[in-house]
């Protein structure tokens, strides 16, 4: 069963950049949709950014122009670059991905574990 593995969070102070990293823990067939949400307390889960096979992206109007995401084909990676962070951005990030494990398997949603971010003021 492949993981989704992240990486990149951790306390930042307000105004401060992070970078956030998330790829399959093994080898897959192909990857469609990747993307990252977040879920701050007493929240629900929502998208912040993703990107789509032929790299379209898609931003929550919360972020824009301050997070660009990524991805690295080569390595099925998909990067979050977060910059001018604010306190409001302090959630758990989630890694999200439309892969397809195998030729014979069909293509399914995966979640990583999720990442701390926290932005302090």
């Amino acid at each position: 069963q492949v993981q989704l593995v992240e990486s990149g969070g951790g306390l930042v102070q307000a105004g401060g950049s992070l970078r956030l990293s998330c790829a399959p823990s093994k080898t897959i067939f192909s990857i469609n949709r990747m993307g990252w949400y977040r879920q701050a307390p007493g929240k629900q889960r929502e998208l912040v950014a993703d990107i789509r096979t032929g790299d379209s992206t898609n931003y929550a109007d919360s972020v824009k122009g301050r997070f660009t995401i990524s991805r690295d084909n080569a390595k099925n990676t998909v990067y979050l670059q977060m910059n001018s962070l604010k306190p409001e951005d302090t959630a758990v990030y989630y890694c999200n991905a439309d892969l397809k494990e195998s030729l014979v398997t069909w293509y399914r949603d995966y979640w990583g574990q999720g990442t701390q971010v926290t932005v302090s003021s």
